[in-house]
C-alpha cells in the first residue's frame, strides 16, 4: 500500500514537536557511573555471592563486561582525575590525593586540563555530576568550572552517610585513632554552589537525584551527560537500619555494614536504570559502570571488601589495587551478555562518549591517552585496544606495565616482578627471571612513558606508607 504523501511530512513535524525524539534520533546521553573502593568479588557478576548486586548484574547483562578493565591509579582522585581527562594523571601532576584545604590553589585538577565535561558541553551537551568531587575544594576547581552545568553532592574525597554522625579519623605519627566529625567528612551537601541540609542516607539521595536528573532531562532538546559518583562503599562504614537487617546472618560486623553499603549502592543505580527505561531513553543511552579503584582490604580505610582472585588491594600495583569490576552498556549499539578479554582503562571513558556523541577533540588540546572502545566492543576491530598500558606512583617509587598477558613492576625498594596474568591472575609466579628478555622490554617501556611525565604538583599519602620523592621537579625511574 503506497504511503500517503504527507506522511513523511508529519513524521517531520511530530519530531521537530518533540525534544525528546529529537534527542534520540541524534547523540545518545552518556551516563558515567562511579563506585568507591568497591572490592573486585563483591559484585554477582564476578561471582560474589553474599552480596546481591541484581541491578549491577542487570546492568553487566545488558551490555559489556570488561574482564581487565582497569583504572589509571589505585587511589580515588588520581584515579578520577585520569578519567575525567582522558589522559595520565601524572602528565600534569595529579599523582596524590588533595589536601582538604579549601583555600589551596593547588590541591587540585590544574587548570590547563580540559574535562570530559568541557568536551562534551561543547558538543552540545547538558552536563551534571552528582555525588564526589575529589578535584580540588577551592573554588575555581569546583564542577561549575569544570564544565559542568549542574552539581549536588560534596567536594572532599569522603563524606559521612548518616547526619550528625561521626567518623574515625587517623591522627598524629602514632597512627592513632580519634573519633569526630572531621571537617572533609561533614563538609556541606552543596547544589550548585548553595548548601542544602544532608540527606537522611547518602547514597540513597544521590541514586534519587540522578533519577531525577535522568526524568527531568528526559524531553530536553540537547542530550546530557551525567557523571554520577558515589562514595559508596568507602569508609566510614554506615548504612540504613533496614539494609543491615537484610545482611544479619553475616557475623562480621565490619563485612555486614560493608555488604549493606553496596546492596544500597546497587539499590541506587537500579532507581537511576530504572527512571532511563521509565521515559524511553535507556536504548539511547551510553552507559560506564566502574569503581575508581580496587577495595581496601587491610590499609588505612580498610571497608571489609573482598579482592578475590586478585592479589592486592587499593594502594598497589598489584591487580587488586587497579583492575576493578567494569561495565559499558548501550543497548542501541552494543552487544548485550558479552564478556571482553583485552585489557581497557578508564582513560578510554572520554574517547569513547565522544565518538558515540560524534564530537571531535580541539586539536590544540594535548593528546588523549584513551582509545574509542565502541569499534572493539561491538566486534567492528580485532586486536587490543592499547599495545601497553602504565601505572606510576608517588612520584616514581612504583611503576607498573601491562602488555598483553605480561605484567611486569617494580614497587618501592622491591625487585622487578613479571607475571602472565593469562595463567596467573593472581600474581603468584614471578617470571622475571625466567623471561629476562620480557622484563626488559617492559622495564624499557616504562622508563620511555616516565619521560613524558611530570613531577607531583602536592605530596599527600593518606596510606602513611613509604614516600621517598626524589626532589622538585624530577621522578625516580624504573
Amino acid at each position: 500500500m503506497p504511503r500517503p504523501p504527507f506522511l513523511p511530512a508529519l513524521i517531520g513535524l511530530l519530531i521537530a514537536l518533540s525534544p525528546g525524539l529529537r534527542a534520540a534520533a541524534g547523540k545518545p546521553n552518556v551516563l558515567l557511573i562511579v563506585a568507591d573502593d568497591l572490592g573486585y568479588h563483591d559484585v554477582g557478576f564476578h561471582g560474589g555471592r553474599d552480596i546481591p548486586t541484581p541491578h549491577l548484574d542487570r546492568l553487566a547483562a545488558s551490555g559489556v563486561r570488561c574482564t581487565n578493565g582497569y583504572v589509571s591509579y589505585p587511589v580515588c582522585s588520581p584515579s578520577r582525575a585520569g578519567f575525567i581527562t582522558g589522559r595520565y594523571q601524572q602528565r600534569f601532576g595529579h599523582e596524590f590525593n588533595p589536601r582538604w584545604n579549601p583555600a589551596s590553589p593547588v590541591d587540585g585538577l590544574p587548570l590547563t586540563e580540559s574535562t570530559i565535561a568541557d568536551a562534551l558541553r561543547g558538543a552540545g551537551y547538558a552536563t551534571g555530576v552528582i555525588g564526589k568531587w575529589h578535584l580540588g575544594a577551592h573554588p575555581q576547581f569546583h564542577p561549575a568550572r569544570r564544565g559542568f552545568d549542574e552539581f549536588y553532592g560534596f567536594l572532599g574525597g569522603g563524606h559521612r552517610y548518616l547526619p550528625g554522625s561521626h567518623v574515625d579519623v587517623e591522627v598524629g605519627a602514632g597512627r592513632k585513632m580519634e573519633t569526630h566529625a572531621d571537617a572533609e567528612h561533614a563538609s556541606p551537601m552543596l547544589r550548585n554552589g548553595i548548601e542544602e541540609p544532608e540527606p537522611p542516607e547518602l547514597t540513597t539521595r544521590l541514586g534519587e537525584e540522578a533519577a531525577a536528573s535522568v526524568t527531568r532531562h528526559a524531553r530536553a532538546t540537547k542530550p546530557w551527560f551525567l557523571y554520577l559518583a558515589f562514595n559508596a562503599p568507602h569508609t566510614p562504614l554506615q548504612a540504613r537500619p533496614d539494609m543491615l537487617a537484610k545482611f544479619a546472618g553475616i557475623a562480621d560486623e565490619r563485612r555486614r555494614t560493608y555488604a549493606a553499603m553496596v546492596a544500597t549502592l546497587d539499590e541506587a543505580v537500579g532507581r537511576v536504570l530504572a527512571a532511563l527505561e521509565a521515559t524511553g531513553q535507556r536504548e539511547r543511552t551510553l552507559v560506564f559502570f566502574f569503581s575508581d579503584n580496587g577495595g581496601p582490604v587491610t590499609k588505612r580505610n580498610a571497608n571489609a571488601s573482598t579482592n578475590t582472585p586478585l592479589r592486592g588491594q587499593k594502594g598497589d600495583v598489584f591487580e587488586g589495587g587497579i583492575r576493578v569490576p567494569f561495565l559499558v552498556s548501550w543497548p542501541g549499539r552494543l552487544p548485550a551478555g558479552r564478556t571482553y578479554a583485552e585489557p581497557v582503562i578508564s582513560l578510554d571513558v572520554l574517547p569513547t562518549a565522544l565518538a558515540a556523541a560524534g564530537a571531535k577533540r580541539d586539536p590544540k588540546l594535548p593528546p588523549l591517552d584513551g582509545v574509542d572502545l565502541l569499534p572493539f566492543l561491538d566486534g567492528q576491530k580485532n586486536g587490543a585496544p592499547h599495545a601497553r598500558l602504565f601505572w606510576r606512583m608517588d612520584g616514581g617509587e612504583a611503576f607498573a606495565v601491562r602488555e598483553g598477558q605480561w605484567k611486569w613492576f617494580r614497587t618501592y625498594q622491591n625487585a622487578p616482578q613479571l607475571y602472565d596474568l593469562a595463567a596467573d591472575p593472581g600474581e603468584k609466579n614471578n617470571l622475571a627471571a625466567t623471561h629476562p628478555d620480557v622484563a626488559a622490554r617492559l622495564s624499557a617501556a616504562a622508563a620511555e612513558w616516565n619521560r613524558g611525565l611530570t613531577a607531583p604538583a602536592w605530596v599527600n599519602n593518606p596510606f602513611g606508607g613509604f614516600i621517598n620523592l626524589p626532589g622538585p621537579g624530577k621522578t625516580a625511574v624504573p
